[in-house]
C-alpha cells in the first residue's frame, strides 16, 4: 500500500531528511586516506544522536552498523570495518535517520583524495542520473518513467544500471510501497501522486550490471569486481514539482 503523506508528517519527514544531509555534509569533511570506514560510522552515529535522533539502518533487518560503507567494487552495503580507505578509493556513504516517527534516506558517492578519470565520470554520471530521475516524480508519472529516465542516462553514458536492488517508498517505516527500480519501460507501475514520498537511489556500474552478495550477508559486490557508484534523495512528489527533502532547505 502506498501511503499518501499529510503537510504535517511531510515536515516531520524534512527534520529527518535535513539531519540526514548535515550528516553526509559532515562526513565529506572526514573522508581522506588513512581513515577507516569504523571511524566514519562512529562519527556519523554520534553525530546523528547529538540531534536527538537515531540511526535507521542500526538493526535493521538484522544489520549490524549504523550506516553502509561501501568501497569500489562493493555496490551496497559495505559494513564498516577497519579497513582503511586509501588514494584512489571510492567509497559509497548510505546512511538513514528516525526521528519523530519518520525516517530519512540518502547516499552520496567520495573519491579518496584524487581518483582515475574513468572513476570521476561514473560518479559524475550517478549523481546525474538521480536528478534526471527525481524531474520525473511528479504528479501524473508513473513509477517507470523515473526508471526509464535513470536507465537512459545511464546507458547512453556507457555504464549500467543494477538491477537487483531499487530505490523505495519511505515514511513511518524505511522501506515502503512502491518500489523504484532504475531501469524498464515508461509508462507503467503506480501512478505519481502529490503526497508520496520517495527514495530515488540509481546504484551504477562501471561494467556489468550484475552483483553478488557476500558470505557477511550484506555486502553486494559488482560480479566483474569493476567499480561502483550510488547516490540517493528523498524526495517529495508536491504539485509545483519533486522537492528534495535530503538537500535540507537547498531545493533545486
Amino acid at each position: 500500500m502506498i501511503v499518501i503523506k499529510s503537510q504535517e508528517e511531510i515536515e516531520k519527514m524534512a527534520h529527518s531528511c535535513c539531519i540526514v544531509a548535515e550528516t553526509l555534509e559532515a562526513i565529506k569533511t572526514i573522508v581522506s586516506p588513512g581513515i577507516t570506514t569504523k571511524e566514519i560510522e562512529s562519527f556519523a552515529d554520534a553525530y546523528i544522536r547529538a540531534r536527538g535522533a537515531v540511526p535507521a539502518f542500526k538493526g535493521y533487518r538484522g544489520y549490524p552498523a549504523s550506516i553502509c560503507t561501501s568501497l569500489n567494487d562493493e555496490v551496497i552495503h559495505g559494513i564498516p570495518s577497519q579497513r582503511i580507505l586509501k588514494e584512489g578509493d571510492i567509497i559509497s556513504i548510505d546512511l538513514g535517520v528516525y526521528k519523530d516517527g519518520f525516517h530519512g534516506d540518502a547516499a552520496i558517492t567520495l573519491p579518496v583524495g584524487k581518483v582515475e578519470p574513468e572513476l570521476e565520470k561514473l560518479l559524475k554520471v550517478t549523481e546525474e542520473a538521480l536528478y534526471v530521475g527525481i524531474r520525473n516524480a511528479k504528479p501524473g508519472n508513473r513509477v517507470s518513467d523515473i526508471s526509464h529516465a535513470i536507465q537512459q542516462h545511464v546507458e547512453s553514458n556507457g555504464f549500467s544500471v543494477v538491477r537487483a536492488f531499487v530505490g523505495h517508498g519511505i515514511g513511518r517505516e524505511l522501506h515502503e510501497d512502491p518500489q523504484i527500480p532504475n531501469f524498464g519501460t515508461p509508462g507503467r507501475g503506480p501512478r505519481l501522486k502529490e503526497g508520496m514520498t520517495l527514495a530515488i537511489e540509481p546504484m551504477v556500474n562501471a561494467g556489468g550490471y550484475e552483483v553478488k552478495v557476500l558470505d557477511d550477508g550484506w555486502t553486494a559486490v559488482t560480479l566483474d569486481n569493476k567499480s561502483s557508484a550510488h547516490f540517493e534523495h528523498t524526495v517529495l512528489v508536491a504539485a509545483n514539482g519533486p522537492r528534495i527533502l535530503t538537500l535540507c532547505g537547498r531545493n533545486n
